[in-house]
């Protein structure tokens, strides 16, 4: 009878338990913010900062790297294989121009417009999407 009486308390127990965990799942997904989409031309604003990677293809191995609120993707990229979109954009200067326009502004909030963007792919690439191609907006 006893025995009885702890298996009964013990399985209830194991069932809220799972009832809790499943309700506060719920809950972590539905506060996620829903990205917005990112299309060509819109504006990306983040705080810049600056990383080497030897595996850029930039002259002297930096790039730079941008923070922002979670942003969808324009097709064929779509989410990067993420929930809710990257926030994390790794910028690529084209040349020396524009590498020295971003050094002026590393640890600042910039916004930049966006022109190329996709998926991050390659090895070494730390961001979740990669701007190839964008102007400093003013």
């Amino acid at each position: 009878m006893i025995k009885r009486r702890l298996l009964t308390s013990t399985l209830s127990a194991a069932a809220l338990c799972l009832v809790a965990a499943a309700a506060s799942a719920q809950d972590a997904q539905a506060s996620l913010p829903k990205p917005t989409a990112l299309k060509i031309g819109d504006l990306l604003t983040g705080e810049l900062t600056m990383m080497r990677n030897r595996h850029a293809k930039t002259k002297n191995g930096m790039v730079y790297q941008l923070v922002s609120e979670p942003r969808r993707l324009p097709a064929p990229s779509g989410l990067c294989n993420l929930e809710n979109g990257p926030e994390t954009f790794l910028i690529v200067p084209a040349g020396d121009a524009q590498a020295s326009q971003l050094k002026t502004h590393r640890g600042k909030q910039v916004s930049l417009k966006v022109e190329a963007v996709g998926c991050a792919e390659e090895a070494g690439q730390v961001s979740e999407a990669v701007v190839t191609k964008w102007s400093l907006a003013k």
